[in-house]
C-alpha cells in the first residue's frame, strides 16, 4: 500500500511560479545583429527575424501567428499577447491546449509552476499535479477551467460554432469582468478584433467542458452546442482570400501549421487564385527524420503551392530560446507602428 502523501507536499511542489518574459523590457536588436554575423542556428535566427520584419514593413501583408506546443506555459504567453496587442499579428491559429489549458487557464487566475527538480510522476499523480516537461499544472485548477467552459457553453445558443466564434465568446466573457488576470491572449485578441482558430479545439480543456455540456443536454433531451470544424476551415480561408499577401510566424508544427498553409489550396478549390504565403518562418526541433510526424520543411510546402520559397526560414531550435529574441527585435525595430490593423473578425460581424 502506498504511504499517505504529506499535506504540505503539493504546496512544496507548486511554489515556483513560471514568469512570462516581457519583450518590451529589453532590446534584442544587438543580439540579432550579432547573430547575423555568426553561423548555424544563430544566423538562421537572425534571418528569421529579418523576414518577420520584412513582413511587418510590407503594408499589404497580413501576419499570422501559428502556435503549437507548450511555449505559452513555459513563459512565452505574454510574448504572443503583446504581438497581438501591438499589431504585429492579425490572426492566430493554435492548438486548443495553447489557448485554453494555458492562456484561458491563467486568465482565470491560475498559474503554471517550475519543477524544482526530478520528481516521481506517480508522486505528482498522487498530488493531482500534471507535468509538461519541467512545468507543473494543478489538475484541480485545470478541472475548474473545464467547468468554466461548460458555463460558457450553457449560456450560448445551442447550435454549431466555429472555434473562432466560440473563442470570441470566451474573450467576451473575460472582458465582462470575469477575468482574474487581465491581458490574456484571448481577451486581447477579442478587444483587437483578431480571430483565433483552433482546428483541433476539443483536444483541450474545452473538449472536456463541451463533452459534459453535450452529455447533460442529451440527458435532458435538449439541443446542444457543437464545434463546426468545417466552418473553421472556411472562415480562415476567407481571411486568406481577403488578406491577399500573408506572412506566417510559426512556432512548432502539426495541425495549426498545416491548417494555415492549406488555406491557399482551399481557395484554389473555391475557384479563387490566392497567392502562396509570401513570408514564412518556422521555429521547431522536428525535422524530416520524424517521417513527417510534425515536420516538413517550408521548401517542401512550396511543392504543394502553399509557401513561397523567396522569404522563408526554418530555425531548428527550442522555441522558448529564440521566440523572445525575434519578437523583441521586431518590437524595437518598430515596423509594426506603420501597420493598419485589419481586424479580421469584422469579416464575421464581430
Amino acid at each position: 500500500m502506498n504511504a499517505p502523501v504529506p499535506n504540505n507536499q503539493k504546496a512544496e511542489l507548486l511554489q515556483n511560479v513560471v514568469e512570462h518574459v516581457d519583450i518590451t523590457s529589453y532590446d534584442a536588436r544587438p543580439i540579432i545583429d550579432s547573430m547575423r554575423k555568426m553561423s548555424f542556428s544563430s544566423r538562421d535566427t537572425a534571418r528569421a527575424a529579418d523576414i518577420f520584419n520584412m513582413a511587418l514593413a510590407d503594408k499589404g501583408c497580413s501576419t499570422w501567428l501559428i502556435l503549437a506546443g507548450s511555449t505559452s506555459a513555459g513563459g512565452c504567453m505574454h510574448v504572443y499577447r503583446d504581438m497581438v496587442k501591438n499589431g504585429m499579428i492579425d490572426a492566430v491559429v493554435a492548438t486548443g491546449a495553447s489557448i485554453v489549458d494555458m492562456d484561458f487557464f491563467e486568465a482565470l487566475g491560475f498559474k503554471h509552476y517550475q519543477a524544482a527538480g526530478p520528481v516521481d510522476d506517480n508522486v505528482l499523480r498522487d498530488n493531482y499535479i500534471d507535468r509538461i516537461y519541467d512545468t507543473y499544472i494543478d489538475e484541480e485548477e485545470l478541472q475548474a477551467c473545464d467547468h468554466t467552459i461548460l458555463e460558457i457553453c450553457n449560456r450560448l445558443e445551442p447550435r454549431g460554432y466555429s472555434s473562432r466564434e466560440f473563442i470570441w465568446e470566451m474573450g467576451k466573457w473575460l472582458s465582462e469582468g470575469n477575468a482574474k488576470k487581465e491581458g490574456s491572449l484571448i481577451q486581447t485578441a477579442y478587444e483587437e478584433g483578431v480571430p483565433i482558430f483552433c482546428p483541433a479545439f476539443v483536444d483541450s480543456s474545452a473538449g472536456f467542458g463541451l463533452v459534459k455540456h453535450q452529455k447533460e443536454k442529451i440527458a435532458e433531451k435538449a439541443p446542444y452546442l457543437m464545434i463546426d470544424a468545417v466552418a473553421d476551415f472556411r472562415e480562415l480561408t476567407d481571411v486568406k482570400i481577403a488578406a491577399g499577401t500573408t506572412g506566417l510566424f510559426m512556432v512548432g508544427g502539426g495541425v495549426p501549421k498545416n491548417f494555415a498553409q492549406d488555406t491557399v489550396v482551399c481557395a484554389e478549390i473555391l475557384g479563387v487564385e490566392a497567392d502562396m504565403h509570401k513570408y514564412a518562418i518556422q521555429i521547431t526541433v522536428a525535422d524530416v527524420r520524424d517521417g513527417a510526424c510534425s515536420s516538413s520543411t517550408l521548401k517542401e510546402a512550396a511543392s504543394w503551392g502553399k509557401v513561397s520559397t523567396t522569404y522563408e526560414q526554418m530555425v531548428f531550435a527550442e522555441a522558448t530560446t529564440v521566440v523572445p529574441l525575434i519578437a523583441s527585435d521586431a518590437y524595437h525595430r518598430e515596423a509594426w507602428k506603420g501597420r493598419e490593423k485589419p481586424r479580421w473578425n469584422k469579416l464575421f460581424g464581430k
